[in-house]
């Protein structure tokens, strides 16, 4: 193999790859980066976990065509360190290594075997649809946090996501707290349900944040795939069933506080100085004072009350939270007000941003 290619391309396709490229004790090529030159004047460059592959074509100018597998973490740390400049790059192998050359510098990686380097996986439903990749990005960073970290239950170790109407529903849980975002599409289909797997939810995002346009997404069975010009997505699905999350959600209320989210948030991350083990907090609502208690105590620190001015209706309640399960929400709301709505002891709230209707974040009570 010998090719000529543009220095900042190869850095940019790199950075989003060398994530993914994986570390496997039993299955080591998963740590490198397939170099496909075997078109000519064409690069196409792979990465997979198994779990998640991506592909990048880049345009070059081909000497000799070539397939090598590089390791991706050598590679990326030498792209980063080496080339300051706009010029080109020559990558050759050289004695079954790579040779990398610049106008300043050369370098010689060693490779491995590409022959064992599996196939990236090609979703070729009819299932399909496009969305601005910005739009999709929005919808997982809004929930993902909000999925189990356990693989016990597949389908809550996921994003799920549906179309309702001219909205793609967003929705994680861990059975403690659920996020739900809806994000409204110019052209709407029914594509059935996909549940992502959380621990992919990151590189995907980390790929679909750099692409401000429409993406291609394809569904089948076992896989969802994102294409872009020259860039190629696929990500496993879990084949399972998303709980029926909306019989949870209460349909009516007793109280609702209407609070500044500035306020809120530096009051609770006051309050969880002197939060217990339990990262327990209690909230208190007096609708006659006008007035939102945030209390926490700690036997061996001590103890802290913040009272918030709100604009409050309904009953008074008195009900503890874990803080983390409520801090994390806020990542997701952009309004400078946020809604507390509660239904009574022993049942969840809500928290939503004031005049918008696409996010809502539920979170079950802890027992005294």
């Amino acid at each position: 193999m010998n090719i000529e290619c543009v220095q900042e391309k190869l850095k940019e396709s790199i950075g989003y790859m060398e994530r993914i490229a994986n570390k496997h004790m039993t299955l080591p090529v998963l740590s490198c980066l397939l170099f496909d030159a075997s078109q000519k004047n064409s690069l196409t460059i792979k990465a997979t976990n198994l779990d998640l592959g991506i592909e990048i074509t880049l345009p070059v100018k081909t000497t000799e065509t070539g397939i090598v597998a590089v390791p991706a973490a050598t590679l990326n740390s030498f792209l980063i360190n080496s080339m300051s400049d706009d010029r080109g790059v020559i990558l050759e192998t050289n004695q079954g290594n790579l040779k990398i050359s610049t106008a300043r510098n050369s370098s010689l990686i060693k490779t491995q075997s590409h022959e064992d380097f599996p196939s990236i996986p090609k979703v070729t439903s009819e299932n399909t649809f496009s969305m601005n990749a910005g739009d999709f990005v929005k919808g997982l960073k809004s929930v993902w946090y909000s999925s189990s970290v356990s693989s016990i239950k597949p389908e809550l170790s996921s994003v799920y996501i549906y179309c309702d109407g001219e909205f793609v529903v967003f929705v994680a849980t861990d059975s403690f707290r659920l996020a739900e975002k809806k994000v409204k599409i110019k052209k709407s289909k029914d594509f059935g349900q996909i549940l992502i797997p959380f621990k992919n939810i990151p590189d995907i995002v980390k790929v679909l944040e750099s692409i401000n346009d429409e993406v291609e997404v394809t569904l089948d069975k076992n896989q969802i795939s994102f294409t872009y010009k020259g860039l190629y997505l696929v990500s496993r699905v879990i084949d399972g069933t998303f709980p029926d999350y909306k019989q949870i959600i209460p349909k009516t209320s007793s109280t609702e506080v209407i609070v500044l989210k500035h306020d809120l948030v530096n009051s609770l991350k006051l309050s969880n100085i002197f939060s217990d083990k339990f990262n327990q907090i209690n909230i208190k609502i007096d609708p006659s004072s006008k007035i939102c208690e945030i209390r926490t105590k700690n036997s061996d620190i001590g103890e802290n009350l913040t009272k918030l001015d709100s604009a409050i209706t309904g009953d008074t309640i008195d009900i503890n939270f874990n803080y983390k399960y409520i801090i994390d929400c806020f990542q997701s709301i952009d309004s400078d007000s946020v809604s507390l709505v509660f239904n009574g002891l022993n049942k969840p709230m809500i928290i939503s941003p004031v005049s918008d209707t696409s996010f809502r974040y539920i979170v079950m009570p802890m027992n005294r």
